[in-house]
């Protein structure tokens, strides 16, 4: 196991906390467990660089924002857990072509590993014809879920994927939606930013339930 920096060093206003180590499924939980997760550089050797973002954004349970749109959204389309979590990682990494593709072969088949353990997770959406068309996947320790990336190829479609972890989340009486950085599109949806101690803080409480 790798020995991450004491969180007394962290630099304050710095994300990137620290970069090697490796991406075995030990590494990756406890990483999680720290407030950490990892990312290549689309132009790098493959070193892992482990960030924790001095604003973290998170998405309260009961403050998820729900439109009509969405709402009409969810009753064309259906809904699955882990029936092809590679596929959603796969979909995702397309979507995130144009960032540098973090999420590479690697990751897919590292993340796969986490999945086959019973680490991670997908919520998958599919449209009337059985086609997948959107969903998310993320890790789950505890009360404490991780949310990676989700896709969508249909409007809606990871939205609607988001309300069914939501639900499945607060029927499992879980506490804490971890996002990572803010976008407008999170914070559209009802994502908060909170400083890194306090969700450090959160985090504990989550994954010791």
């Amino acid at each position: 196991m790798f020995a991450w920096p004491p969180v007394s060093s962290w630099p304050p206003d710095d994300d990137l906390i620290g970069q090697g180590a490796d991406l075995t499924v030990a590494t990756v939980v406890d990483g999680y467990r720290h407030g950490l997760f990892a990312m290549e550089r689309s132009n790098d050797d493959g070193t892992l660089f482990w960030w924790s973002p001095a604003q973290r954004c998170v998405i309260p349970l009961d403050g998820l924002r729900i439109t009509r749109s969405m709402r009409r959204s969810a009753k064309r389309f259906h809904l699955r857990v882990n029936t092809c979590f590679e596929r959603v990682m796969l979909g995702c990494s397309t979507r995130h072509a144009e960032d540098g593709r973090w999420i590479t072969p690697r990751f897919i088949q590292q993340y796969s590993q986490l999945h086959a353990l019973g680490w991670a997770h997908s919520v998958e959406t599919f449209n009337e014809d059985g086609v997948l068309v959107g969903g998310l996947y993320g890790v789950r320790i505890g009360k404490f879920f991780a949310g990676e990336s989700m896709f969508h190829l249909e409007r809606d479609a990871s939205k609607v994927a988001l309300m069914a972890l939501v639900d499945i989340m607060r029927s499992a009486k879980m506490t804490l939606l971890d996002a990572q950085w803010s976008t407008p599109h999170l914070l559209s949806l009802g994502g908060v930013e909170i400083p890194r101690e306090e969700y450090l803080a959160r985090l504990a409480v989550a994954i010791a339930a």
